[in-house]
């Protein structure tokens, strides 16, 4: 007895273990989902907070960044202090702030941050010319922000800073080059975003806004020393909230735990449907096969052979269920987080579900260890089978 017996008899009930696969490729995908769902969010928030190399944020105390409109006043003065400090390779202040660009008597909504150009973390230049301290009235524009002001590179834009909101006059307004476009990290999707120099920021949000920073981006020389040089840098300046990525992941976690419980019932739920598939199927097999199984004992096949024959109509069961299923899943998985990640606020860089080889390589070995634990109950009871009493019942 061997895999092509096992391959046989399961090819000659088609429809039925046609429904099976189907059933287990369904569960495969399922629990595959919600294993790229359960860590994804996660690793893809801190791929995204890293892929510009900047390790800590320096925030106003009790802040995350973006997570108020706080500010920190004397901005230049910390930075000077922050890139003094042992460790620290790089530091940039970024401030955000709402603008409008004016065409004619219309007024269109932007969002501005200003930045050091040389110390940034918030966009990539895609087409054009970055941004230069020496030519302060430079302006880039996000791909949403072009098509609303209607601007291409070379292009002269009128912007308008912050309405002050006792008056409803703007701060000031300034006519300004499109220097290139810019690809902005944390942006929604379709957020119209536009980069210029951190004192032209400061100047268009008015004079409540001199000299400070939304946040600023730090970069150490070394990846492992980060957690030190947060730690120093809260010891030497008290007044601001530090944050490494290590710590906003775990905030970030914690907020999201919903998502984790979530992938771990549902998972659960795919192991369990997985193994009611294939323990069904294989005990209505045995049950068929009762007789001939007796009659194969009864010639001296060993009960190692019955076993491992029922056993393979498992294995293959599962194994050709679950790489179906791991296809389904992948194709179902992008599908779903282009549902979920159209959401409003969300970066449009973010993903809820990342395929990666060790959650493919998870999957496909839980669902083998199911397989094999669905088959053990009818393959235990087709090997101890009573041979006499079988054939008995079998021949009346």
């Amino acid at each position: 007895m061997n895999w092509r017996w096992a391959l046989r008899d399961l090819a000659r009930h088609r429809l039925r273990t046609a429904l099976s696969l189907a059933g287990i490729a369904v569960a495969a995908a399922l629990l595959l989902d919600m294993m790229m769902l359960s860590g994804g969010l996660e690793r893809s928030f801190e791929k995204l907070l890293l892929s510009r190399g900047y390790q800590l944020r320096v925030t106003p105390k009790g802040t995350l960044p973006f997570d108020t409109e706080a500010t920190m006043g004397g901005a230049s003065d910390l930075v000077a202090r922050i890139r003094a400090e042992p460790g620290v390779a790089e530091a940039g202040a970024m401030l955000a702030t709402s603008v409008h660009a004016l065409a004619g008597a219309a007024r269109r909504s932007l969002v501005a941050y200003g930045v050091d150009p040389t110390a940034q973390g918030f966009y990539v230049l895609e087409t054009g010319t970055d941004l230069d301290p020496s030519h302060p009235d430079a302006i880039l524009l996000g791909l949403p922000a072009a098509a609303i002001v209607g601007a291409r590179i070379g292009d002269t834009v009128e912007i308008a800073g912050r309405l002050d909101p006792q008056v409803g006059v703007a701060s000031g307004t300034r006519r300004m080059v499109v220097r290139g476009t810019a690809r902005f990290l944390y942006d929604a999707r379709d957020q119209p975003s536009v980069a210029v120099t951190l004192g032209t920021a400061q100047a268009l949000a008015g004079r409540s806004a001199r000299d400070r920073a939304s946040v600023i981006m730090v970069r150490v020389g070394d990846d492992s020393a980060a957690a030190s040089v947060a730690g120093h840098l809260r010891e030497r300046i008290p007044e601001v909230g530090v944050s490494s990525i290590g710590e906003m992941v775990v905030q970030f976690r914690t907020r999201l735990s919903y998502f984790r419980q979530l992938s771990l019932i549902l998972g659960l739920i795919a192991l369990v449907v997985t193994v009611l598939l294939v323990g069904t199927l294989l005990a209505i097999t045995v049950n068929e096969q009762i007789g001939v199984i007796a009659t194969l004992r009864a010639i001296g096949v060993a009960r190692r052979s019955v076993f491992l024959y029922v056993m393979q109509q498992g294995l293959a069961l599962t194994v050709v269920g679950s790489a179906a299923g791991l296809v389904l899943g992948i194709i179902t998985a992008r599908w779903l987080d282009a549902i979920l990640t159209s959401f409003p606020g969300l970066p449009a860089s973010i993903s809820f579900f990342v395929a990666e080889p060790g959650s493919l390589l998870r999957a496909a070995v839980v669902l083998l260890i199911t397989g094999v634990i669905a088959g053990l109950p009818p393959s235990w009871r087709a090997m101890h089978a009573p041979v006499a009493a079988t054939l008995r019942s079998d021949a009346l």
